[in-house]
C-alpha cells in the first residue's frame, strides 16, 4: 500500500521550495568583515614599512611619510586597500538593521578620504626621507594630504559619536558610552598630532588617533555583524 502523498497545506510537511540561505544577509556580514580586516591588515602592512625602511623613526616619522622615497608606492598600495576595505564595510554598516545611516556615510567618507591621501603624498621632512631636505615649505600634494585626512578623521570620529545611540540600544550602554569617547579621542588627537607633528608628541598623538579609530571600525563592524541575522534560516 503506497504512502499518501504530503499535504502542502500541513504546518508539519516540510516546505521544499523555502530558501535555506538569505544571500542579502550573508552579503552584508562578508562587506562587515572588511572592516575588521582593514585596521589590522593596515597597521601590520605599514609597521613591516617602517621598520624595514632606512632613516624610518616610529618615535619621529608620521606612517603616511612612508609614501615618499624608494619603495613610497607600497605604503600608498596600504592605504588605498585600507580605504576599499572600509568602504565595503561602509556598505555593510549601512545594510546592517537600525544603524544609522548618517554614521554609516561618514565612515564611507573615512575610506574615500584613505584612497585620496593615497594619491597625494604628504610634504618630505628635515628628518625623512633621507637627504630629501624636506620640512621648509608645503606643497600643494602635501596640503591636499592633510586636508584629506582631517575630513576622513573627523567623519570617522562623528560617526563614533553618532553610532553610539545604536550600541547603547543594540550592545550595552557602556558600549554607547565607548563609541561615544572614541570619536572625541580620534578628532582631538588627530587635531592635536597634526599641529605638533613636528615632534615627538604630535606623532604620538597621531598614532592614537590611527589606532582608537582603527579599533572602533573593528569593534563597531563585529557588533553589526552580530546584529545581522544569521544567512541560514535554519540557525534563526
Amino acid at each position: 500500500m503506497s504512502a499518501a502523498p504530503a499535504d502542502p497545506a500541513d504546518p508539519a510537511d516540510p516546505a521544499p521550495d523555502a530558501p535555506e540561505l538569505d544571500k542579502a544577509a550573508a552579503v552584508t556580514r562578508s562587506m562587515l568583515g572588511w572592516g575588521a580586516v582593514a585596521g589590522p591588515f593596515y597597521l601590520v602592512f605599514g609597521l613591516i614599512l617602517a621598520l624595514t625602511r632606512q632613516g624610518f623613526d616610529l618615535g619621529r616619522d608620521a606612517l603616511s611619510l612612508l609614501m615618499l622615497g624608494d619603495g613610497g608606492w607600497l605604503q600608498m598600495l596600504n592605504l588605498a586597500l585600507a580605504g576599499v576595505m572600509t568602504l565595503v564595510a561602509a556598505i555593510g554598516l549601512a545594510r546592517t538593521p537600525a544603524w544609522s545611516r548618517v554614521a554609516a556615510v561618514l565612515v564611507g567618507v573615512y575610506g574615500a578620504c584613505l584612497v585620496l591621501s593615497a594619491v597625494f603624498p604628504p610634504g618630505a621632512t628635515a628628518s625623512f626621507p633621507p637627504g630629501a631636505g624636506g620640512g621648509g615649505s608645503f606643497s600643494v600634494s602635501g596640503l591636499l594630504h592633510l586636508a584629506f585626512g582631517g575630513l576622513g578623521f573627523v567623519g570617522l570620529g562623528v560617526a563614533a559619536i553618532v553610532a553610539g545611540s545604536w550600541a547603547a540600544r543594540t550592545v550595552s550602554p557602556a558600549a554607547g558610552a565607548l563609541s561615544r569617547v572614541a570619536g572625541v579621542v580620534v578628532i582631538v588627537a588627530f587635531a592635536a598630532g597634526g599641529a605638533l607633528s613636528n615632534g615627538p608628541a604630535g606623532v604620538a598623538l597621531l598614532w592614537l588617533a590611527v589606532a582608537v579609530a582603527w579599533l572602533w571600525l573593528a569593534l563597531a563592524s563585529v557588533a553589526a555583524y552580530r546584529a545581522v541575522p544569521h544567512p541560514l534560516y535554519a540557525r534563526r
